[in-house]
């Protein structure tokens, strides 16, 4: 599905353009959105509230953006799934009965949402899919390269076994949830580096994404390979990483194998700094949220040539081609970068990462 390179820094030329005076002018886009002012409603849908990172970051800091850009005076209609399809259909159904704006949907089930979508097309609201590429007529598309991530978190377990690694190395992977299109480009990401390089003995796509899953899911691995054999474990994120590590640990593992993971949830940062978790994938959610409130104020307010600065990169979903989009880069998180990463970018402060017993833990990478 990504048919394009890493996205050009769209903050730059947001700048840019408006330095140049572009922003504002409608472009010749025979489908282009009925220009409105600053007094806008944009939805937000957003779909669960195990992962900390939708209620922390990407909410408050695409609420702010949207303020902003409109002079305070545009509002979010904002709702979470709490990671049921069912609701997500209801609340997207609302939004539309209200006539919002435009929506911004992170999908709890890409497929499952398609005929809202659709209901929301059909009544002049435009959609942009946000963080996953969700499936009918949507307008943009805007996430991480998510393909990119898989291929990062395979490259660390390759690192991670060093000269030491063989083709028999066995592997556990744990995969995200098969109604999440980004799960399946995260693990054809992460076969791409592994492939030929390590046996994977068991993988499982994790209901829901949900540690308690991820820990059932690894106790029938260590059943089935036995602790001892597994030589590391491709984990899709930071949350299920944490079942895993729990796992291994009740079966007695006391030296852990390398264990991926991803988001840079801070639980996951202090597993790194104490060695029980190898590596993370530190994605900026704010830069995301950011830049999708920018698309979707563009959007609605037929500031052509601002959206299409935005979106210079092209998707394909299974419903339609050559989607708009932003494929925004990410970063390999270890020891030795969280403080050139979250830290130099406020993400967390130090106070917060080296709180109790992790002080001595961060003393000795020098994150004091």
């Amino acid at each position: 599905m990504r048919r394009s390179g890493i996205a050009v820094a769209a903050g730059s030329l947001t700048l840019s353009l408006s330095a140049c005076g572009a922003l504002g002018v409608a472009g010749s886009s025979t489908e282009a959105s009925p220009t409105k002012g600053n007094d806008i409603t944009v939805g937000l849908l957003l779909p669960e509230k195990a992962n900390t990172r939708y209620e922390k970051f990407d909410h408050p800091f695409f609420e702010a953006k949207v303020a902003e850009l409109t002079r305070k005076q545009g509002k979010v209609d904002y709702a979470n799934a709490d990671a049921s399809a069912r609701r997500q259909t209801e609340q997207l159904q609302r939004m539309i009965d209200d006539k919002v704006d435009v929506i911004v949907l992170d999908a709890v089930d890409s497929h499952a949402i398609a005929d809202g979508v659709k209901k929301a097309k059909d009544e002049g609201i435009p959609v942009i899919a946000y963080d996953r590429l969700t499936e009918g007529p949507i307008d943009a598309y805007i996430s991480f390269d998510n393909e990119l991530v898989g291929e990062v978190q395979g490259r660390s377990v390759i690192d991670a076994l060093g000269s030491r690694r063989d083709t028999s190395d066995k592997i556990v992977m744990m995969n995200g949830s098969s109604t999440d299109p980004n799960a399946k480009q995260f693990k054809a990401g992460a076969l791409s580096q592994l492939g030929g390089k390590v046996t994977v003995a068991k993988s499982y796509d994790t209901v829901d994404w949900k540690p308690e899953n991820a820990k059932a899911n690894m106790e029938k691995a260590i059943d089935a390979i036995g602790a001892g054999n597994i030589a590391a474990v491709y984990s899709a994120n930071d949350g299920m990483a944490g079942g895993i590590i729990d796992a291994l640990k009740a079966a007695g593992v006391t030296k852990l194998p390398p264990i991926t993971g991803q988001d840079a949830e801070l639980p996951a940062v202090q597993r790194i700094l104490t060695g029980d978790q190898y590596m993370s994938v530190y994605k900026s959610y704010p830069q995301e949220a950011e830049f999708a409130a920018e698309m979707a104020v563009a959007k609605i307010q037929g500031k052509d040539i601002e959206f299409d600065a935005l979106a210079s990169d092209r998707v394909d979903s299974p419903t339609e081609k050559d989607i708009p989009a932003q494929l925004v880069p990410v970063v390999a998180l270890t020891k030795g970068n969280i403080k050139s990463t979250l830290v130099q970018d406020g993400f967390y402060k130090v106070s917060e990462i080296c709180a109790g017993k992790f002080q001595s833990a961060c003393a000795a990478v020098g994150l004091e």
